[in-house]
């Protein structure tokens, strides 16, 4: 399995690989997946389930897709009760799609292989994320 990044979020500590110098705007979609991981472990429960549910809404409604690979790969495991249940799968991909996501808005990229969630549920997680940071003084700490 390639990789081209990671996050190590005790050590306060992200590992890129160099190739991605070679390639900008892929350089700053990983990037941004990166530091949303930093920004995932600060976020309150209060916050995480709210995601959440935005996610349990797209399971419900049988969403294909993801934002990225990280995310598509652990949705493609998870349970059919998975959103119910809470399962650790379920929080793993509940974070991998939220860093995907926030990449997805911010990195500035409007196609890539990896964009295959369909657009309304890409709009229903950038009204979320804009609710998030339109609520919060002073942005989110990181």
């Amino acid at each position: 399995m390639e990789v081209h990044a990671a996050s190590f979020i005790r050590q306060r500590r992200m590992v890129l690989d160099r190739a991605l110098l070679a390639h900008p705007p892929e350089l700053a979609r990983i990037l941004i997946h990166e530091l949303f991981h930093f920004a995932w472990v600060r976020l309150s429960n209060a916050d995480r389930l709210n995601w959440e549910s935005v996610l349990a809404r797209e399971f419900e409604r049988r969403a294909r897709g993801e934002l990225g690979w990280s995310s598509e790969l652990r949705k493609s495991e998870l349970a059919a009760d998975a959103a119910r249940v809470r399962s650790r799968a379920w929080r793993d991909y509940a974070c991998e799609s939220f860093c995907d996501t926030a990449a997805f808005l911010l990195a500035g990229l409007y196609r890539h292989p990896e964009f295959n969630l369909k657009p309304a549920f890409r709009r229903g997680r950038e009204a979320w994320f804009a609710g998030f940071f339109r609520h919060r003084e002073g942005g989110l700490r990181i």
